[in-house]
């Protein structure tokens, strides 16, 4: 059985920095593709990052482009989303999400990963 914990969620403020965190058992992280969504109160569920499968290989929403970085601890099975230059726009909730059947032109569609975490708040005040 897939578990996704994210973690690391809090009440910041702008321009600060924070670390997600999101821990997987039940499947070998290091072969699937694990991303970050993220859902602010009345809009839909939006990509964020995401890190391709075996590789070093990473995509990002515009909106966090220079701001991110994903990445993954294949020996702690976590992966990670370090956010800088926060901005209150940037205020939801934030998902683990990961599959072994994402396919690369479709990484930024919640409807490719089956398993997801329970999702971790980052509220950022101006």
């Amino acid at each position: 059985q897939v578990q996704l914990v994210e973690s690391g969620g809090e009440l910041v403020q702008a321009g600060d920095s924070l670390r997600l965190s999101c821990v997987a058992s039940g499947v070998t992280f290091s072969r699937y593709t694990v991303a970050w969504f993220r859902q602010a109160p009345g809009k839909e569920r939006e990509f964020v990052a995401a890190l391709w499968r075996n590789t070093r290989n990473t995509y990002y929403a515009d909106s966090v482009k220079g701001r991110f970085a994903i990445s993954r601890d294949n020996a702690k099975n976590t992966a990670y989303l370090q956010m800088s230059s926060l901005k209150p726009e940037d205020t939801a909730v934030y998902y683990c999400a990961t599959d072994p059947g994402v396919i690369l032109s479709s990484i930024k569609s919640p409807t490719m990963y089956d398993y997801w975490g329970q999702g971790t708040q980052v509220t950022v005040s101006s």
